[in-house]
């Protein structure tokens, strides 16, 4: 009954009240002004005053615009960066309120950049007023200083870095050198040479390269030194002109190296060792005991406080088969690899049809290896050390090989000369001229295909590496497992679309496969 009642309850309709313009006498919604939006624009205009056309000056070699007075600005057409320096330019824009900023498509080459604003502001007796309007940016080319001290001398730099690893390989070049492209880090270098042991960057600023090797010290252990040299001296002004000259040493030791650990370095770590792998390399090294699969990281300060060498390096390595293999205990993930401990049986693949030598040892890799496998692993037997530290650690047993990883060179060499789905960009560097030129250039060959082959093998070097779909790769027939199609891959959701540049804006890059 109650609902009933409340049903049948008189209610009184509310309506709104409607007035006349007092300009045109068009019926309209009251408002302060008492006049309709068209009348009220036409009366007043708040975009006036406001800055409509402005001009800025572009550099067109870094792609960066002036920021009176002096500082430059690298922002790409519709960005964001570019869309808070445009509006940063105007002046009495405090005067409105800004409620919306947006660019407007003008062609490229028109040298124009137009953005539209909506802005508010309050009017007669109180009312508030919204209008858009455009602004009109000229784009006047002019080089920046560094830019222009290019163009007048190539050769004129102010600050180098001088990269450097003294191994008898490149592999840490060819992995930092991805890491350059991907971040960005040598955008600002005037010239980069490829030396004997490793690059030379030239910047034209010294703030520059001193960035340039922060971003290098958070990627690889490095120690490095800066001295100055100087150019000229103006007594008048007194002011002095500096070359500066940065010296980095990237630590020697690489992934997949044999480490004898001096008995300070093993104690300080738990007694680890002494004999471990070194089985990643970031800014901090991680060493493996591939016995009882304890490891420990090292970090540059650590390691530069007391250095050391490996014992063999990865261009050492030799390959076994397996032709037995039986699991100690079940796998665990160590520092976010998996690792197994299993009894193995192996042979030397050199020794077939020669000797009947066969080795049983301790591996590490019982999670990947079966019998008939082939393995990469060093010769202890025959191998003849002179590393003082070594004979240091008095009754050390060796074991007679140690494996390192799985290999797959047997299967690879069935697909070997066609392309990969995949490939890498490089920087386009000046090579150093040296007398074994083409001696140089077949190992420099044959090392990068063997960091393509560990890039396909290991998914934690792929994580900071961007890798492009190659649209020349045709694929071929598929293959039996037989024939080689459980090689290492990289699957297809990993790599990037390459994106469509020319000849201009790639100058500076290449792409290898």
């Amino acid at each position: 009954m109650a609902e009933e009642g409340l049903t049948g309850m008189f209610r009184l309709q509310q309506t709104i009240g409607s007035v006349l313009c007092c300009m045109c006498g068009i019926q309209m919604a009251p408002n302060a002004a008492n006049m309709c939006v068209n009348c009220l624009r036409s009366q007043v205009d708040i975009t006036e005053g406001l800055q409509k056309r402005l001009i800025i000056l572009h550099c067109p070699e870094c792609n960066s615009y002036l920021q009176p007075p002096k500082t430059w600005i690298k922002a790409q057409l519709e960005s964001k960066e570019l869309l808070t320096f445009c509006i940063k330019r105007l002046k009495n824009l405090n005067k409105v309120r800004l409620m919306h900023a947006e660019f407007i498509w003008t062609e490229p080459h028109s040298k124009r950049i137009k953005v539209k604003l909506r802005v508010q502001k309050e009017v007669l007796n109180g009312a508030i007023l919204e209008q858009a309007y455009i602004v009109e940016y000229v784009q006047q080319e002019q080089m920046c200083e560094s830019c222009s001290r290019v163009q007048a001398n190539p050769d004129q730099w102010v600050a180098s870095v001088q990269l450097r690893q003294h191994v008898s390989h490149r592999r840490t070049f060819f992995y930092l050198e991805q890491l350059i492209l991907k971040h960005d880090a040598a955008v600002r270098a005037i010239k980069i040479k490829q030396m004997d042991q490793g690059i030379d960057f030239f910047f034209g600023n010294r703030s520059h390269a001193a960035k340039f090797v922060d971003f290098v010290g958070n990627v690889v252990p490095i120690r490095s030194r800066h001295d100055k040299k100087l150019v000229s001296h103006d007594s008048k002004s007194n002011n002095y002109n500096f070359k500066y000259t940065f010296s980095v040493e990237i630590s020697p030791i690489c992934r997949e190296d044999l480490i004898c650990l001096p008995t300070k370095v093993a104690i300080s770590m738990g007694n680890l060792g002494p004999l471990v792998l070194c089985t990643k390399v970031s800014n901090s090294i991680m060493l493996l005991d591939p016995f009882t699969l304890r490891h420990s990281f090292m970090d540059a300060n650590q390691y530069w406080r007391m250095p050391f060498k490996s014992l063999l390096s990865s261009r050492q390595l030799v390959e076994y088969i397996i032709l037995d293999i039986e699991v100690e205990a079940s796998s665990v993930n160590v520092g976010g690899m998996k690792y197994c401990l299993a009894d193995a049986q192996v042979a030397r693949v050199s020794d077939f049809g020669k000797n009947d030598m066969i080795f049983n040892l301790k591996t590490h890799l019982g999670h990947l290896l079966h019998p008939g496998d082939y393995a990469l692993g060093f010769d202890l037997y025959r191998t003849n050390s002179n590393d003082f530290e070594l004979e240091k650690h008095k009754g050390l047993h060796l074991p007679d090989a140690i494996l390192v990883k799985k290999s797959y060179e047997e299967k690879r060499h069935k697909q070997r000369g066609k392309a990969r789905p995949w490939k890498l960009k490089t920087i386009n560097m000046e090579v150093e001229s040296t007398s074994k030129g083409r001696i140089d250039e077949e190992k420099r060959n044959m090392e990068y295909e063997e960091f393509l082959n560990d890039l396909e093998e290991n998914p934690e070097m792929r994580f900071n590496i961007s890798l492009y779909r190659n649209k020349d790769y045709q694929p071929y027939e598929v293959m039996s497992t037989t024939d080689g199609g459980d090689v290492p891959s990289v699957p297809l959701e990993e790599l990037l679309a390459d994106l469509e540049l020319s000849d201009e804006e790639d100058g500076s890059e290449n792409m290898r496969e």
